[in-house]
């Protein structure tokens, strides 16, 4: 799988972990930066993984920051975007289960490195459920042609 990740200095920490992860599973990794930790501004590398993965040129993205708040928030402004920040076991499993997230938030001053690695695997191993998620998901696309 192409999988599109970001972050900024707050979530550097936890990207060479992310990416040695992925690229151990055999997935192909598009890194949008920032290629340090030096001070920059998150909505610049959430709208770069947003528009690759609302596009179709990836199929998930990962971003991170200082707690995933913040690139959640500028990543949702995309339309066709999914993306939920989390921090736990149960949230990883339930984003991708029920909301079939195509973008995962994390803060390198929230979690560890070897968690972000645990939840990433748990975010791209649990499968999507469908069913009745499906009709919530298309009232949630509306949303988008609202605006």
């Amino acid at each position: 799988m192409r999988i599109a990740i970001g972050c900024d200095h707050g979530g550097f920490v936890l990207k060479s972990a992310v990416v040695e992860y992925l690229r151990s599973k055999g997935h192909e990794v598009v890194d949008f930066g920032a290629y340090d930790g030096e001070r920059v501004d998150y909505p610049v590398y959430a709208e770069k993984v947003a528009k690759a993965v609302a596009s179709g040129d990836c199929a998930k993205g990962v971003l991170l920051c200082g707690t995933g708040i913040g690139m959640s928030i500028a990543a949702n402004k995309v339309k066709g975007i999914r993306a939920a920040v989390l921090s736990d076991e149960f949230s990883a499993a339930a984003c991708s289960a029920h909301n079939d997230a195509n973008i995962l938030c994390l803060g390198g001053r929230v979690v560890s490195p070897e968690k972000a690695v645990k939840l990433t695997d748990l975010w791209l191993s649990t499968p999507f459920e469908g069913d009745r998620h499906v009709r919530r998901l298309a009232m949630i696309a509306t949303l988008d042609e609202r605006k």
